[in-house]
């Protein structure tokens, strides 16, 4: 059975007893339904779709991200970079990538997914972080205030759940729209899965990233 952490709280990964050589960091999520007055149900539209998305940060021993995928002016344009999102599904390893981009949270089980090869991954990479956010969510008036059942969980190789962290949605994720969800450390040969559950108004994930450059 997969131990559920609470905010705060770390988990080791023991190489003993888990098969780290392919791990799935799975995010779930489910939308409250909205209320609708008589005339908001008569002549309402159809409300926008909660598009949220997953993103990884590839940081080294500093806890920075290093490669930002520049052009040739030096401009960041996160192509080929140590962050994988919607436009960069696939780290140029081949070690870590993004199954997909779920729009609607629709279905049981994960709703997106991020696979890293844990034992093969380079040793200049020692901590990913997992960010989520709310695309378009000011624009659309959505926040975390209005997920249910949010989780993240890691899953090895065999299929066994390792960890997960539940994240409820109410009262102090109000008017937040995007969260560093949850870290993998890296401590000597073993992984530490870090439930971290911070969160932020801005539906932008570079608004994290500037914190890791």
């Amino acid at each position: 059975m997969a131990i559920t952490l609470a905010k705060g709280q770390g988990l080791t990964l023991e190489k003993s007893q888990n098969n780290l050589s392919l791990v799935t960091i799975g995010l779930g999520w489910d939308i409250a339904e909205q209320k609708k007055g008589l005339l908001g149900g008569l002549f309402g539209g159809q409300p926008a779709e909660y598009d949220l998305d997953v993103v990884a940060f590839l940081c080294d021993a500093s806890g920075k991200v290093r490669d930002v995928g520049r052009d040739a002016s030096g401009k960041p344009t996160l192509k080929n970079s140590d962050v994988i999102y919607f436009n960069n599904l696939k780290h140029r390893t081949g070690d870590i990538w993004l199954t997909g981009d779920n729009r609607t949270g629709a279905g049981d089980g994960d709703d997106e997914q991020i696979v890293v090869k844990l034992n093969n991954l380079s040793s200049e990479f020692h901590k990913i972080a997992f960010i989520v956010q709310i695309y378009e969510g000011a624009k659309n008036n959505q926040h975390f205030g209005q997920v249910q059942n949010a989780f993240i969980r890691a899953v090895d190789a065999s299929g066994k759940e390792m960890v997960r962290f539940d994240l409820s949605g109410k009262g102090q994720y109000e008017q937040q729209r995007s969260l560093l969800f949850a870290e993998l450390v890296r401590e000597n040969s073993e992984w530490k899965f870090n439930a971290v559950g911070s969160s932020s108004a801005s539906d932008n994930f570079v608004e994290w990233l500037k914190q890791y450059l």
